[in-house]
């Protein structure tokens, strides 16, 4: 079987969100402040959630600077921390869920897994997406994220981005992943239309219950095309004497007496026959009975 498109689509967008969201965890790159007056005008400082950078054009990065003004103890970068680190692990726990679910090595994948892997990576994208976007609310805020005064500007610097592409592409792989428990909430469904009632019927108001006599039917009679009677299955002898029936009952022959004697006169007419026949002439040319 091959393996559902929605599937495949939260196979490649779960590990592309976790690759985008490690980079912006790590990486010293959330805000860009640059304007210092005592320093040259090409001179930027890069603040991540772990570390802050000095960049000039003329020289190399340099990692590791001070933190005069307390930016690290501030409350969006604290709780930016707990939450990217809590996201990195339920993503990782999520896309070992969805490979067990999809298991493309099979050929039918879990669907329930499949599905469940899916809630995970979007609870994931929920936990990087909100310290993302608390950070961008007070990237510029000298009060919440402290930064040098005027004219020193702070501007959104491409872990910020990262973090935004990262936890969009967790929600909709999250999402893709979802998808697996459409079919296993129609089996579901199609299973309760099919499974019996667990308990009796309980009757309503209008439900009136008659219990009528069963009326003594006749057993059904069915015949052959001649008239015969065909007996009953259960009537039915082995096959090797097979039964066809027995016959319809029949009215008794009725006796009667007739008071004339019907051989009254056979006598007389016999011997008259008889007579007649000796003193006829014989015209025949065959003898006759008297010359034999």
């Amino acid at each position: 079987m091959r393996t559902p498109v929605a599937m495949t689509l939260g196979m490649v967008l779960a590990p592309c969100g976790l690759l985008l969201n490690l980079t912006a965890t790590l990486a010293p790159g959330w805000r860009l402040v640059k304007g210092y007056l005592d320093q040259p005008v090409d001179v930027v400082l890069y603040q991540g959630l772990w570390d802050m950078c000095r960049e000039q054009s003329s020289q190399e990065r340099e990692c590791g600077q001070p933190d005069k003004l307390g930016y690290f103890a501030a409350e969006p970068v604290l709780v930016a921390r707990g939450l990217m680190v809590t996201s990195l692990a339920v993503t990782a726990l999520g896309l070992l869920l969805a490979s067990l679910g999809v298991r493309c090595w099979e050929d039918e994948p879990h669907g329930v897994l499949a599905g469940a892997s899916g809630v995970v990576l979007s609870a994931a994208g929920l936990c990087s997406l909100v310290p993302v976007s608390w950070y961008t609310h007070f990237l510029a805020d000298r009060a919440v994220l402290p930064f040098p005064e005027r004219p020193v500007t702070a501007e959104v610097s491409y872990s910020l981005v990262l973090g935004y592409l990262g936890s969009c592409l967790l929600l909709l792989g999250g999402f893709s992943l979802a998808l697996s428990f459409a079919p296993w909430c129609a089996e579901c469904r199609r299973r309760r239309r099919k499974a019996p009632p667990g308990g009796p019927r309980r009757p309503s108001v209008s439900t009136v219950y008659v219990e009528w006599p069963e009326p003594a039917l006749t057993p059904a009679i069915k015949y052959y095309s001649d008239g015969q009677h065909r007996p009953r299955p259960a009537e039915l002898g082995p096959a090797d004497k097979p039964k066809v029936g027995f016959p319809m009952p029949r009215p008794r022959a009725k006796t009667y007496t007739n008071p004339q004697d019907v051989l009254d006169g056979e006598t007389e007419a016999t011997s008259q026959s008889a007579s007649s026949r000796s003193t006829r002439p014989c015209q025949s040319s065959l003898p006759c009975d008297s010359d034999l």
